[in-house]
């Protein structure tokens, strides 16, 4: 497989060394040690060329990652773990809940939080080095897809998002196909992903699918969290022989890093090297299949017809610290044999043998440093993620097509209550709730498809994180994708509402109504993306849109007439920027004007003007024209767009700067390397 052989010569020799000097030696160590070494070489191939290939080795050393919390103080999460990964093979990161598993991950990814502070060396390839784009992947635990596309569909987009432009379009498509393929998914190419309420695929294809998905740039290191999480036994194994058989597929020889909570004893034994962790440190590095001898050497045997991860995690887990039977010599704590266990691992010559394969790893360099690939350019993007985002719109009947019908009934409702509105004097406050209602109930029910706009952002967000494309693709073809959607929503329930209530006739009045109707609905629309980049659930993003509007509406100028709004919040600011008001404007400024009303009895003047209507009435501003509020509306549409790329951008460069000045000094750091145990447990998975 991979050119080591001069590792392993170093191993043999230091073991041979040991042995020969005495130090401490058992026939059963010396038997241990020589397992370690012929496993380690019966996982290498003796006719493999000697010359560099393109491939991609990752080494870290002596790495320590440290959270910090003001009200709980500094812990450290991991603990000077050293290791490396080969080409190849698959490498298993295992060990009890908050031991450090998807620590370790995220930092051999280059994922770590803002609010964590590491240390020590990872290189790639003996370089300290970023993953490049197209060098590695990364396969979250949770499956975050778009629940209405098919296998094949969701695929190809994929492919078309990451792959270049110089690439064919046949070529992406076979390539997506290929993926599929691997995963063992071609008979359910065409069959919908499915999701919350609707059936799809299982649990164990979903994986495979989110495994499809960041294979098809064929990247060189493919990192997992938790691949067999919910899975049965049975689902866990093919999914992980899936895994384990891409090491080596079409020429290319992938390294794999997967952290694994408990697999089963099938499952074990497609992992190469196990790295077993607890509190983060290093128990056990080093040939999977060796980690039994190395258990039973220091007095925990794994009992027969026992699952070999079972057994590990059973030793080493202190959350349920009951003392544990050690021969003759009675019962110890959990604490007291992960102590004598980590303290093994750190004197044993496989200890040395890691540090040497690391030291040996990073002086070839093995090769030059790993390079990434591009994916497809801006505007292709833009139309991919348009043409997936109106599929999706399409066929998900809670985005768009329930409001459609929804806004159909109180569409029909409004015209029967204003049936034929007429022009009498009460019709002046008849047209003016009618309008009002529209401008604000209407538009506030838009917040209806937040849930399904959330599930985007939650996919938005891994593909964004895996860097497939950048934010402001996303809120381009959001915005484009929307749009038909938009119009229809505006136009069937606004033509119905606006003739039943019998209001102006003519076109240019009814479009302008429309427009209106639609640009309202498109700037709730984004304002909910704003509060959705900002809020972390979808049910806190309602209430806080809610009472947002709820506020604007309030301060729009009807409920309480202008020149009657108190002037502390509620006329400055909240007048001047609830959008409610401009709609307000416009809506009746569009209405009002050239329409004639009998005065009341007693009044001088036998009719009253639109005019008068809107500025005594109602108050409306009439130094300019209904077309000035619609541009408003539009620029607000613009501005809350532009919100949400800004502070998706922000969050992105700011808070990691913010947290990282307020978080962890260097003599904090410092404390924590010299005496962990001293700081204030937070707790990892």
């Amino acid at each position: 497989m991979h050119s080591t052989e001069i590792s392993h010569s170093m191993e043999i020799e230091a073991a041979s060394a040991r042995i020969k000097t005495g130090m401490d030696t058992t026939s059963a160590d010396r038997d241990y040690h020589c397992r370690v070494h012929e496993v380690e070489l019966q996982t290498h191939d003796p006719d493999e060329p000697k010359e560099p290939r393109n491939d991609v080795t990752l080494t870290w050393e002596d790495v320590w990652v440290m959270v910090s919390n003001k009200s709980k103080g500094v812990k450290p999460i991991l603990q000077g773990v050293t290791g490396y990964a080969r080409p190849g093979e698959l490498l298993a990161i295992m060990g009890p809940s908050g031991c450090g598993k998807s620590t370790l991950l995220d930092a051999l990814a280059g994922r770590l939080s803002s609010n964590t502070r590491q240390t020590g060396d990872i290189l790639v390839n003996g370089h300290k080095q970023a993953l490049a784009y197209g060098t590695s992947a990364y396969v979250m635990q949770d499956d975050v897809l778009i629940a209405t596309l098919t296998v094949r569909e969701a695929v190809y987009y994929t492919a078309q998002l990451q792959l270049p432009d110089y690439i064919p379009i046949s070529e992406k498509r076979e390539r997506a196909e290929t993926a599929i393929k691997e995963m063992g998914l071609q008979d359910a190419m065409d069959t919908r992903i499915g999701g919350w309420g609707t059936k799809g695929l299982s649990g164990g294809q979903k994986r495979r699918v989110s495994i499809c998905l960041e294979i098809v740039t064929r990247p060189k290191l493919l990192f997992l969290d938790e691949p067999t999480s919910g899975l049965d036994s049975a689902a866990s194994y093919y999914v992980m022989s899936r895994i384990a058989s891409l090491g080596q597929r079409d020429g290319i020889r992938r390294l794999i890093i997967a952290s694994i909570h408990q697999p089963s004893s099938e499952v074990f034994q497609l992992f190469h090297n196990l790295c077993l962790l607890s509190s983060g440190r290093t128990v056990y590095f080093g040939p999977a299949s060796a980690a039994t001898e190395f258990f039973a050497l220091n007095g925990y045997p794994c009992p027969s017809l026992q699952n070999p991860s079972d057994h590990f995690l059973k030793t080493i887990n202190k959350d349920f610290d009951v003392d544990i039977e050690q021969g003759a010599t009675g019962k110890i704590s959990t604490e007291e044999v992960i102590n004598t266990l980590v303290k093994s691992y750190r004197s044993s010559p496989n200890c040395k043998v890691v540090l040497g394969e690391v030291a040996k790893i990073n002086k070839q360099g093995h090769g030059a440093p790993a390079k990434g690939g591009s994916h497809a350019n801006f505007l292709t993007q833009c139309l991919v993620l348009t043409r997936r985002s109106s599929v999706n719109m399409s066929r998900d009947r809670g985005y768009y097509w329930l409001r459609l019908a929804v806004y159909i009934i109180v569409a029909f409702g409004l015209g029967t209550i204003y049936n034929n509105i007429g022009s009498t004097y009460s019709s002046i406050q008849a047209r003016g709730s009618f309008l009002v209602f529209v401008a604000s109930f209407l538009t506030f029910m838009a917040i209806g498809g937040f849930p399904s706009f959330v599930e985007d952002m939650k996919v938005f967000a891994r593909e964004r994180l895996n860097g497939h494309y950048g934010t402001g693709s996303f809120m381009i073809a959001n915005t484009l994708s929307s749009v038909p959607y938009l119009l229809l929503i505006s136009l069937i329930p606004g033509a119905i509402a606006y003739y039943l209530t019998g209001l102006q006739r003519g076109w240019e009045h009814f479009l302008f109504f429309v427009a209106v109707l639609f640009t309202c609905m498109m700037l709730v629309e984004s304002l909910m993306m704003t509060v959705a980049s900002i809020v972390p659930t979808f049910l806190m993003g309602i209430i806080t849109g809610a009472g947002i509007q709820a506020l604007m509406i309030l301060g729009g100028g009807f409920f309480r007439l202008p020149n009657d709004l108190p002037l502390v919040i509620w006329k400055y600011p909240l007048y001047y920027i609830a959008f409610h008001r401009y709609a307000y404007e416009g809506l009746f400024k569009n209405e009002f004007k050239g329409l004639k009303f009998p005065s009341q009895p007693g009044h001088k003047a036998s009719f009253i003007s639109g005019e008068e209507a809107l500025t005594k009435f109602w108050q409306m501003d009439m130094e300019y024209s209904k077309w000035f509020d619609l541009v408003v509306l539009i620029g607000m549409v613009i501005l809350y767009r532009v919100m949400f790329l800004a502070i998706v951008k922000g969050t992105e460069v700011v808070k990691p700067a913010i947290v990282g000045c307020t978080s962890l000094t260097p003599e904090q750091t410092k404390q924590v390397l010299v005496n962990p145990s001293d700081n204030t447990v937070l707790g990892d998975d």
